[in-house]
């Protein structure tokens, strides 16, 4: 029996859902694939919204660059099916324009999209008066004002209903992620827009099946508010992205081993107990500027000494005595090497500037 998005579920009420889940494979191939894929994510009960790739940017030409506008149909033929509101990837004005003919329900900017200013301005140009929800992936490289910018364009073309999308970020190196996570650029959007819908992308964050599970419990225990991630009937012989790709079953699976969290609750024992943790960690947050504060007054002592004999400001050797001393008392203490790498990296970038300032005054 044909299902259809009516007016009892409007688009904005299924992503106001939590958690919200969509899936889909990463591009349409067939309208067979697109209708199956549909049906058999539909008969799990867990999915949204059916995504698809419509049109594939690729890093190299030559490679399946997506059906193009016919896929369309075949998603609203699974729509009418299945009762499942349907989202497409966007990239172009003349993408959008497609898109909002043929009354595609949801619509996203993708990371090599939102990298671009200009390709941003033309789609949000493009997304002028339209009445439709535009979910925003974080830019390929790890620059927040990339994704602000995206998040500033699309929301100054008037569209209202905007979400954002964690898929990670390219990295040099090997690592075990496809596109490295980096949470705490996604939590600092997440900041800045608290009552932004965002979605992670295991999918393309983990580039693999085997940490799908791993990245969408992380996701979730950090309060994100749904997950995307890619489904095929048969993700081995996928035309694209076959090794992040999970069966609808598997999917659902996946999705049952999920811890699923709240951001808080009113049990009064848990609030007490929190509160006093809390408070705990402003004293020591205080008591730990008080020591920065410290520091800094030193470091500008030192300035000083240099100043008078003529000695240059960075001291290699003493700077890696002080992050080797520091390896050791942090990894007693359990605190892991990249943290202190970090944080003694800020540390030392702001004694060097209060030195620089009392050298040059």
């Amino acid at each position: 029996m044909e299902q259809t998005l009516n007016a009892a579920s409007t688009i904005d009420e299924v992503l106001s859902k939590r958690p919200l889940i969509i899936s889909g494979p990463c591009s349409a191939e067939t309208e067979e694939q697109v209708i199956e894929t549909a049906t058999r994510l539909k008969a799990t009960g867990k999915v949204d919204v059916l995504r698809a790739g419509i049109w594939k940017p690729r890093t190299r030409p030559g490679s399946f660059e997506g059906v193009g506008t016919k896929g369309i149909n075949w998603l609203n033929q699974a729509k009418k099916i299945t009762g499942l509101p349907v989202a497409i990837e966007v990239a172009t004005g003349k993408q959008v324009e497609d898109a909002l003919h043929f009354d595609v329900d949801v619509l996203w900017i993708g990371a090599r999209t939102t990298v671009n200013p200009f390709s941003v301005q033309e789609v949000a140009d493009a997304l002028r008066g339209a009445n439709v929800p535009v979910l925003i992936k974080n830019p390929i490289n790890p620059d927040l004002e990339l994704w602000l910018g995206a998040v500033e364009r699309v929301a100054k073309a008037g569209i209202k209903n905007i979400g954002l999308i964690h898929r990670g970020f390219s990295s040099y190196g090997n690592t075990e992620y496809r596109n490295a996570p980096m949470w705490h650029l996604a939590i600092e959007m997440k900041r800045r827009f608290p009552h932004m819908m965002i979605v992670n992308d295991p999918s393309h964050i983990s580039g693999n099946r085997t940490l799908l599970q791993s990245v969408s419990q992380k996701a979730i225990d950090l309060d994100y508010d749904g997950l995307m991630i890619e489904s095929h009937i048969d993700p081995d012989k996928a035309w694209s992205d076959a090794k992040q790709q999970v069966t609808p079953e598997r999917l659902a699976e996946i999705l049952d081993g999920i811890k699923w969290r709240h951001e808080t609750t009113t049990e009064r024992e848990f609030v007490v107990a929190l509160e006093k943790l809390r408070e705990q960690i402003n004293h020591i947050d205080d008591e730990l500027m008080q020591l920065l504060g410290q520091r800094m007054k030193i470091a500008d002592k030192i300035g000083e000494y240099k100043r008078d004999n003529d000695i240059t400001i960075l001291q290699t050797n003493r700077w890696n005595a002080i992050l080797d001393r520091a390896f050791q008392k942090g990894d007693a203490l359990g605190l892991s090497k990249e943290f202190i790498t970090k944080y003694y990296d800020a540390v030392h970038l702001e004694s060097i500037n209060h030195q620089n300032r009392v050298m040059n005054s």
